[in-house]
C-alpha cells in the first residue's frame, strides 16, 4: 500500500478524495489507454524533435475498443515535454498546478486524521496499472516521457480521485471534461503587448523584448522562440523572459531617466545585441551541434548586458548603436570563440552554467586582450 496525504470530499452523495501524488506514483500506478480504431495509438504527422523516446513510451500506452480516452498527440507531449524543461530550469512555476482527474478500479480506504475529520491517508494498493486518467492523461505521458531528467527532485501532482466509479459514469465525467471547455486562442494572448499583459514594468518589458527578438525579421531569433507555447520555435521563452526581467527589475542599467529611455529602447538594443553575438558566434549560432541557444547561454548572454551597457557608455556612444556594440563584444571572438559552445566538446566537458558563462563574458570584456587573467 501507498499511504498519501488527501482530502475527503462530497459532492451529491458522490465521494472522492483531493491526494498528493508523487511523479513516481503516478508513474507506477497509472495506466494509460486509447481506443482503438485499429491504427496506431499515437497521432499528429512525423516525429517531433524533442527529446520524447516514441519507441518506449508507445509501450506504455495500451489500446483497446473498450477504452473511451482519444488517440495521443504526439504534438501535444512534445510542447509539454518543453514545457516542464522550461519551468525545470527556470523555476518558476509548477510543471501541474491543476489537479489530473484519476479512477481507481479497486476500493480505496481512508483514515482520518481525527473522528469526522476530512482530512486524513488515503491507502493506494501499490499494483502497477491500477489507477485510470480521466482527465490529464497527456499531462501525465509527458511526465512519465521527462521523469528521468528530474533526479532524485521532489515533485508532486494534485490529483483528484475516484474509486469504483461505474464505467458509463467515468465516460460520462470524461465527455463533458473534453467537450465543454471554452478554449482561449493563445495567438491572441501572443499578439498582445507587455503592457496590456501584464502591470509589472520589468515584466512587460521583457515580454516586449522577447516579442522583437522573435517577431522581428531583422533578429537573428526571428520565429525561433516559443511565445506562451504558440509557435514553431525551439527558443524557450520562461527562462529568458525572467532573466530579462530581474534584469529592468534592478539598477544595473542605470536609475532615473537614463533606465526609463533605455527600457523604451531595450527592444532596439536587445535586437542589435543579438544580431552582434551572432556575428561574432557565427559558426556557433549557425551550426547545429552547438548550445548556443540554449536558455543557459542566451540568460548569460542577458546577464552581461549591464557590462556591455557600461562600456557603451564610456565609450560615449549611443547603447543601442549596433556598430558600437560590436566593437564593445569583439573580444568575446578571440577570448572565447564559437568551440566554447561546441554541445559535446567544451559545453558539456566545463558543465556550463548560466553563472559559469556569464562570469568568462565579463572577463573577457574586462581584459580584451588576456591581460590580468
Amino acid at each position: 500500500m501507498i499511504n498519501v496525504s488527501a482530502i475527503r470530499m462530497k459532492q451529491f452523495g458522490v465521494q472522492f478524495y483531493q491526494a498528493a501524488l508523487t511523479a513516481l506514483d503516478i508513474d507506477k500506478l497509472v495506466r494509460f489507454e486509447v481506443l482503438s480504431y485499429g491504427h496506431q495509438a499515437t497521432r499528429g504527422g512525423k516525429q517531433p524533435a524533442a527529446k520524447v523516446n516514441w519507441d518506449l513510451l508507445e509501450k506504455r500506452i495500451a489500446s483497446s475498443e473498450k477504452a473511451y480516452q482519444r488517440q495521443i498527440i504526439r504534438r501535444k507531449i512534445d510542447e509539454l515535454v518543453q514545457y516542464y524543461e522550461q519551468c525545470r530550469q527556470a523555476r518558476d512555476l509548477p510543471s501541474i498546478p491543476g489537479a489530473v482527474i484519476i479512477s481507481c478500479d479497486e476500493k480505496l480506504s481512508f483514515s482520518p486524521v481525527a473522528e469526522g475529520a476530512n482530512v486524513g491517508m488515503l491507502r493506494v494498493p501499490e499494483r502497477e496499472g491500477i489507477l485510470r486518467a480521466i482527465d490529464g492523461q497527456h499531462r501525465l505521458l509527458a511526465l512519465h516521457a521527462d521523469i528521468d531528467s528530474f533526479g532524485g527532485e521532489e515533485f508532486v501532482v494534485p490529483a483528484v480521485i475516484f474509486d469504483q466509479l461505474p464505467e458509463d459514469h467515468i465516460v460520462q465525467m470524461f465527455v463533458t471534461i473534453n467537450a465543454k471547455h471554452t478554449r482561449l486562442n493563445a495567438s491572441h494572448l501572443v499578439s498582445l503587448s507587455g503592457r496590456q499583459l501584464y502591470r509589472d514594468d520589468a515584466l512587460a518589458t521583457a515580454h516586449d523584448v522577447v516579442r522583437a527578438l522573435n517577431d522581428r525579421e531583422d533578429s537573428p531569433l526571428y520565429e525561433e522562440i516559443r511565445l506562451l507555447g504558440v509557435g514553431r520555435g525551439r527558443v524557450a521563452q520562461a527562462p529568458l523572459a525572467q532573466e530579462l526581467k530581474k534584469l529592468f527589475a534592478s539598477d544595473q542599467l542605470g536609475t532615473g531617466k537614463k533606465v526609463e529611455e533605455f527600457h523604451e529602447s531595450a527592444r532596439q538594443f536587445f535586437v542589435n545585441y543579438f544580431k552582434q553575438v551572432a556575428l561574432v558566434f557565427g559558426a556557433a549560432w549557425n551550426g547545429r551541434k552547438y548550445s548556443i541557444k540554449s536558455a543557459s547561454a542566451l540568460r548569460a548572454f542577458v546577464r552581461v548586458a549591464p557590462d556591455v551597457v557600461r562600456r557603451l557608455d564610456q565609450e560615449h556612444a549611443d547603447r543601442s548603436d549596433f556598430r558600437a556594440i560590436g566593437r564593445v563584444i569583439a573580444p568575446w571572438g578571440r577570448r572565447i570563440g564559437d568551440l566554447r559552445f561546441e554541445t559535446e566538446g567544451a559545453w558539456k566537458r566545463s558543465g556550463t552554467t548560466v553563472e559559469s558563462l556569464a562570469r568568462e563574458l565579463k572577463l573577457a570584456l574586462e581584459y580584451p586582450e588576456g591581460a590580468g587573467v
